[in-house]
């Protein structure tokens, strides 16, 4: 995938990688699995499904915003099309909203069900991103190092490592925070915060 410079450009690059091209995407499941009688059956209740759950969804997305009723109609969504890519993308939605509402343990919820149902490994990689800095930030320190050991996706490495060296920081482990800081420094050598929590090490070792 291609490095974006915010979670946020990276979600929306989701959205549009989904929307431009699930439709091909079941297609060619359904071609290489029944051939004419899989085109057919796609014709006949897959548009119409997936229309359906694409205005649900964007329904859902409006009402959300308007507080606990639209938390409420979401997780709705989420229990009618959890068998869809719009589920866990709502999911992170939720989460954000959980997020900004200060419930890091609803946050922690919605994104932990995206990293175990999402399809794609660039959506998984976001729920583990988010969630392993809740972790980090409730003092779960070894949980958050597990989120990112999770990450495998290589647009996310210098974001994952840069939080690994945030929980090393937090143990005191001088040594693995340096080298996690300069890993993660290594995929953006303009990044003027992570050069700073490098040079910050040196205070910090010796506090």
């Amino acid at each position: 995938m291609e490095q974006y410079e915010t979670e946020e450009q990276q979600i929306e690059a989701i959205k549009r990688f989904w929307k431009e091209n699930g439709v091909a995407l079941v297609v060619g499941a359904l071609l290489g699995l029944g051939g004419l009688v899989g085109w057919r059956y796609y014709n006949d209740s897959q548009i119409a499904a997936k229309e359906q759950a694409s205005f649900a969804y964007e329904k859902a997305s409006e009402q959300l915003l308007k507080g606990e009723a639209g938390f409420s109609q979401a997780n709705t969504f989420i229990d009618s099309h959890s068998d869809t890519g719009y589920a866990t993308l709502m999911a992170l939605e939720m989460a954000k909203q959980a997020i900004e509402r200060k419930d890091l343990v609803e946050a922690a919820k919605q994104l932990e069900f995206v990293a175990n149902n999402a399809s794609l490994s660039a959506i998984q990689s976001v729920a583990q991103l988010r969630l392993a800095r809740i972790q980090l930030e409730q003092g779960e320190l070894e949980l958050a190092l597990a989120s990112t050991d999770k990450i495998t996706d290589p647009a996310f490495k210098g974001q994952s490592q840069e939080i690994k060296g945030d929980v090393y920081l937090a143990q005191q482990l001088f040594d693995k925070a340096r080298a996690a800081y300069s890993a993660a420094l290594e995929t953006n050598t303009r990044d003027q915060v992570l050069k700073m929590k490098l040079d910050n090490l040196a205070v910090a070792a010796n506090g």
